[in-house]
């Protein structure tokens, strides 16, 4: 709760002008916050999330900072979050729709409309097909359960009696269990790639008369993820090897039994993602589970790792680069810098928050056309420089507890790392790399509320790292993990070819087997 400077306003006002000058800088550095406050939770009941300037009228200014445009042209978006305005002689890219092209790899199946009298109308004779019209739509069949029964036939020999012949039992993911491997897999990703909870497919399988409860399921999941421990570590060990790696937390209330109520645990993100710049790395991330957010928790994490992190202001990352003495170099997210300056001015209004903000966008703006220090150095620093310049010398001028005082020396005391991207080509200007990683992590907590234990956590970690890092690769997650799964548990793959199984690997396997097949 914020001190109400008010209430501690003396009787007798002071005659000193400095005095009330000071006390009335006061008063309005309290209101702004107040106002801030105000503004932040109107925004998280009410508000867009989207950052991006735009159209809007005045009316709406005092909600939302969407709409707001310059007078010539429409701005840029603030990050990469939404698309990128193109130049107008670039050629626009045609949306990944279907709409009067169906896919060609889905099956036909054909229903013939046939004419009710095949007789002519005018002379009743034998009517001739001289031609036909066709037309698709996309048709559904709705999941379907079924029971599959495995048989073994024994044989034997008519001449002796010790020549019977049996198949082994194969290896399966649940012994004794009801379930098949792809119906696991499409319970894991129901819940961590389409953050569908347990109850409710508990209630969709019961409307197929398939009665079970939600500690089944669990059980389910938490034997897949004993199985993919492995390759859950393996993957983290390749993200965490890699000379870039983006770095995020996120709360996670986990169910306490002994005291009847959650307590807030933590999930950790690691990904890394070299496309923008055609790097090697391909995109990935790896969830941990951990019960704390401080130095000692990511440092344990990240212990050995050396090279660039790309992350927000959190003061972890700072004590664990100096902690490294130089091993680590932090790279700040200038999306987060830029987020300061707009809640300014979604409160206020503030000419000059407005001003910062059409400067970012014209950064942003370059950095959806280029990729390259060499561009970046010629283009975005001298843009960089002049805002830097243009922040020094407004914060001497406003008053030291202000929100835009605070947005300003927010960007002036991270402003090595929010320029290292300008020095080194790979950096991105900000984290929503990560950023977007973590949207798997909220959906699945706004639809599940908690995990019901840490074993749970764990299990979702490791389920959540493998699924979504398949969805980056735009792979079908079921037919992935069915195939991972059934892989590990047979045995065809082992220990030392788990990377073979990675969801990067295992897409260009698929494709060069595709390929031989054509």
């Amino acid at each position: 709760m914020y001190r109400l400077i008010m209430a501690i306003r003396p009787d007798a006002l002071p005659t000193d002008p400095a005095s009330l000058t000071e006390m009335v800088l006061a008063l309005d550095a309290e209101n702004e916050k107040l106002r801030v406050a105000m503004q932040t939770l109107r925004e998280m009941i009410f508000g867009k999330r989207s950052e991006r300037l735009a159209v809007l009228v005045d009316e709406q200014l005092a909600l939302e900072l969407d709409d707001l445009q310059t007078d010539a042209t429409r701005p840029a978006p603030a990050n990469d979050d939404a698309p990128a305005a193109k130049s107008p002689d670039r050629p626009r890219r045609r949306a990944r729709r279907n709409i009067g092209a169906l896919p060609k790899h889905l099956p036909r199946c054909e229903q013939v409309l046939e004419p009710e009298a095949t007789a002519c109308p005018c002379c009743q004779g034998q009517l001739h097909k001289i031609g036909e019209d066709v037309s698709e739509v996309l048709d559904v069949i709705p999941a379907m359960l079924q029971v599959l029964r495995t048989v073994r036939p024994k044989c034997a020999c008519r001449s002796c009696t010790d020549g019977v012949v049996q198949a082994k039992v194969l290896p399966r993911l649940i012994e004794s269990g009801m379930a098949s491997t792809a119906l696991v897999s499409h319970v894991v990703v129901s819940k961590f790639a389409w953050y569908l909870p347990l109850y409710r497919q508990v209630q969709i399988l019961a409307g197929q008369g398939i009665q079970l409860d939600r500690a089944t399921l669990a059980g389910w999941i938490k034997r897949a993820a004993w199985w993919l421990k492995s390759l859950y570590e393996l993957q983290l060990r390749v993200i965490q090897a890699a000379q870039r790696v983006f770095c995020d937390e996120t709360p996670m209330p986990v169910l306490d039994p002994g005291r009847h109520r959650t307590r807030i645990c933590q999930f950790w993100a690691h990904a890394m993602d070299d496309r923008p710049w055609g790097g090697p790395s391909p995109p990935a991330v790896a969830y941990v589970f951990a019960n704390g957010r401080g130095t000692e928790e990511i440092a344990g994490q990240l212990m050995g790792f050396s090279g660039i992190l790309q992350v927000d202001g959190y003061a972890a990352y700072k004590a664990l680069a100096r902690h490294h003495g130089g091993a680590i170099q932090l790279a700040f997210c200038l999306a987060h810098a830029r987020r300061k300056f707009v809640e300014v001015y979604k409160t206020t209004q503030s000419p000059f928050a407005r001003e910062v903000i059409e400067r970012l966008q014209a950064v942003y703006a370059i950095e959806a056309e280029i990729r390259g220090r060499t561009a970046r150095r010629t283009r975005s620093a001298p843009l960089m420089a002049a805002l830097k310049a243009r922040l020094t010398g407004t914060v001497d001028q406003l008053f030291s507890q202000s929100k835009l005082a605070e947005a300003i020396n927010y960007a002036l005391n991270h402003w090595d790392g929010l320029t290292l991207f300008l020095r080194d080509g790979r950096v991105e200007v900000d984290s929503n790399t990560v950023e977007r990683s973590m949207r798997p992590i909220a959906m699945g907590r706004r639809n599940s509320l908690f995990s019901g234990s840490e074993g749970g956590a764990e299990s979702w970690a490791i389920l959540a790292s493998l699924v979504n890092t398949a969805k980056l690769h735009e792979l079908d997650p079921q037919s992935y993990l069915t195939d991972v799964l059934e892989r590990i548990v047979s045995g065809r793959t082992k220990s030392h070819q788990l990377h073979e199984l990675l969801a990067w690997n295992w897409k260009a396997a698929r494709h060069r087997t595709t390929q031989a097949a054509a």
